[in-house]
């Protein structure tokens, strides 16, 4: 397996003309992500985000300013044919990028297709064409597990296959959409009937969302050793969940209603190639863990396919945020407790020949450390709804009420780099409709 290389643009000592660049928390010069903005009135394009800024791409490109393959990738509305490019391709692309917003001779050249990012509307990044939900945080499944089934909370099947459900393509939104609250059929315990109506236990999911660079062919599979060259990036998501509606619903066929309602994700692509300094090694498996069977094992992927990353989750209630208050942090762990690397779920999605392609997103799913600090969702920080979460307004939680605003925010770190972010993944709950 080969993963992508750092050259010159991973450099900490490389810097930017651009204004408040250095140093920024998200988008220094190392990180580059791509998204899809437009300037308020003005038409949808790609960018790439640096500092507080987003370059115009399509501009770039009209100005001959990049490789002709990337140029030819960037005149349409999503980035798509950007992901679908070979990696050599993408990385020269960067390589280009990365120069011309180190050199001040080119300032002039690239000023004039500099845009606030305030003064912009941010799109999803792809046209996306399927989404698939994994369940790889290992955390998460045993506490949920623990909450249906005290004494066997890992089914048999968990440590042996990247257990996933297909989710909805067609509602999922960028950071700074409203979710409006889901209305469905719930059943208490004792109840004899369900009943219909808005969801009383909605909650959130931290998890990590991986971008489909080139696919396959339809019969095809995707050996582990090439699952890296599938992969284009990353970005933050937010699976959305309604607890009640899952309780109800899941058996026999998984969660529906539940959670197609809304996702929310980062609108910026972190690439794989930004990601190089990030890598490390898979967490070893616990004493008397199955290893992988061979299609999913690859020395290179448990050496590198891991990624370095923390994470964290803030809540706002309508009340905080009128009384100027700042957003309460709910957990913050790393991204290394997924039990399976983004390529074994890369090569295990088209292990049967299901065909993948570019800008396909898959998700992790909830990414929660080992202590209830990092626990990546409510239904485990207030263990089902019995232990509720205090406010500084003195407002109470045990699931999301309408006004909540949910952020995510991820970090990248590795020792001797520059840390790059992912952008914000947020959204406030409206009252269902």
């Amino acid at each position: 397996m080969t993963f992508p290389q750092m050259d010159e643009t991973h450099d900490p000592a490389r810097s930017s003309w651009v204004g408040g660049a250095d140093g920024h928390p998200d988008f220094p010069v190392q990180n580059l992500p791509y998204g899809i903005f437009a300037p308020f009135g003005g038409e949808v394009r790609a960018g790439v985000a640096i500092g507080d800024w987003i370059w115009d791409l399509k501009g770039a490109a009209k100005a001959g300013l990049l490789p002709e393959k990337a140029a030819a990738a960037l005149g349409g509305s999503t980035l798509n044919a950007l992901m679908a490019l070979p990696a050599q391709d993408r990385a020269a692309l960067r390589r280009r990028l990365s120069d011309l917003l180190s050199d001040a001779t080119q300032r002039a050249v690239i000023e004039p297709l500099l845009h606030r990012a305030a003064d912009c509307e941010m799109h999803l990044p792809a046209a996306i064409g399927d989404y698939t939900d994994f369940y790889v945080g290992i955390h998460h499944a045993t506490n949920i597990g623990k909450l249906f089934r005290p004494d066997n909370p890992l089914l048999p099947n968990y440590k042996y296959v990247p257990i996933g459900y297909h989710g909805r393509a067609s509602s999922i939104r960028p950071s700074g959409v409203p979710v409006v609250r889901p209305s469905g059929q719930r059943k208490a315990p004792d109840a004899d009937a369900p009943t219909v109506g808005p969801s009383q236990r909605l909650d959130y999911e931290l998890e990590l969302g991986i971008w489909i660079g080139a696919g396959n062919a339809l019969g095809d599979t995707v050996p582990i050793g090439e699952a890296v060259d599938h992969i284009a990036g990353f970005c933050l998501l937010n699976d959305w969940s309604a607890r009640d509606f899952q309780a109800w619903e899941y058996v026999p066929l998984g969660p529906f209603l539940a959670k197609n309602f809304h996702s929310t994700i980062s609108p910026w692509v972190v690439t794989a190639e930004a990601m190089a300094p990030f890598r490390i090694a898979q967490p070893a498996r616990p004493e008397g863990d199955p290893q992988p069977l061979p299609y999913l094992w690859d020395e290179d992927d448990q050496a590198r396919g891991a990624l370095s990353v923390d994470l964290e989750v803030t809540l706002s209630s309508a009340a905080m945020r009128e009384r100027g208050l700042a957003p309460l942090r709910l957990s913050h762990g790393p991204a290394s407790s997924m039990y399976w690397t983004a390529q074994q779920i890369v090569t295990h999605h088209a292990s049967n020949g299901c065909n993948l392609n570019p800008g396909d997103l898959l998700g992790t799913g909830t990414l929660s450390a080992a202590t209830r600090d990092g626990y990546g969702s409510l239904m485990e920080l207030t263990e089902g709804g019995k232990v509720r979460i205090s406010l500084p307004t003195g407002e109470e939680r045990a699931f999301l009420e309408d006004g909540d605003e949910l952020a995510l925010k991820a970090v990248a770190k590795a020792d001797g780099y520059v840390s790059i972010g992912f952008g914000e993944c947020r959204a406030v709950i409206e009252p269902a409709r």
